[in-house]
């Protein structure tokens, strides 16, 4: 199976999921057609691929990586949500992180990696989902060609859309290497740091100080 842009759905932004996750048959065409083009880019850049022992596998692995981890998100369904009745109407705020985060720049192909925090107001009347569902709903969105402007917006649409609470923020602290390895070339402790807000969450100015404090709280914690 050969790949053919006019034949697919080129429509979708880059750090958008495809209209339908992909299958194993197509996967496997994907890789082999991904790992044909990057042979070509290895001669091109004049790279023996072919009797170098350190890069003769290197187009395979590299699409397989490509396919299978770093652009995993867009080609998977959504992590599905497990929900727990709160059966004694809790309706304050909730706080996890640090999430690990990695992801790649849409810009340069290079890698960002930090952390995610999210906060939750449960709806007293509503449903609160399973703790680890938050890290596999980082993981799916991060898991594109992604800019962090946009990653901070989905995954909070996404928790918003499929749990409705009363209000919810999402926050990421991330190195960029496009900014460290390349380029500026800026320490490795350059971060960009950026937070949505959601409902309540977004109206209270008490609540938003809280969340903040918490992700300060928690981002010392894990750096003892």
């Amino acid at each position: 199976m050969n790949f053919h842009p006019r034949e697919m759905n080129l429509s979708r932004l880059c750090n958008e999921a495809l209209d339908e996750p992909i299958g194993d048959a197509e996967r496997s065409a994907m890789i082999a057609d991904a790992s044909k083009k990057l042979e070509e880019l290895f001669d091109i850049l004049r790279i023996d691929h072919q009797n170098d022992h350190n890069t003769r596998d290197t187009p395979r692995r590299v699409a397989k990586m490509y396919v299978e981890e770093i652009l995993q998100g867009r080609y998977t369904a959504p992590p599905r949500i497990t929900e727990f009745e709160n059966v004694h109407a809790y309706d304050q705020l909730i706080v996890t992180g640090p999430i690990e985060l990695r992801s790649m720049c849409a810009h340069h192909l290079m890698p960002i990696y930090g952390y995610a925090y999210i906060g939750i107001l449960p709806a007293a009347d509503g449903k609160i989902i399973g703790l680890s569902k938050y890290d596999r709903i980082v993981e799916h969105f991060a898991s594109r060609l992604q800019i962090q402007e946009e990653l901070v917006k989905q995954i909070g649409d996404y928790i918003v859309d499929m749990t409705k609470p009363r209000g919810l923020a999402v926050r990421i602290s991330a190195v960029h290497m496009c900014k460290t390895q390349r380029g500026v070339r800026s320490s490795r402790r350059s971060r960009m740091v950026n937070t949505c807000f959601w409902g309540d969450l977004g109206a209270s100015g008490e609540l938003k100080s809280e969340f903040l404090n918490e992700c300060i709280a928690l981002d010392r914690a894990g750096s003892e």
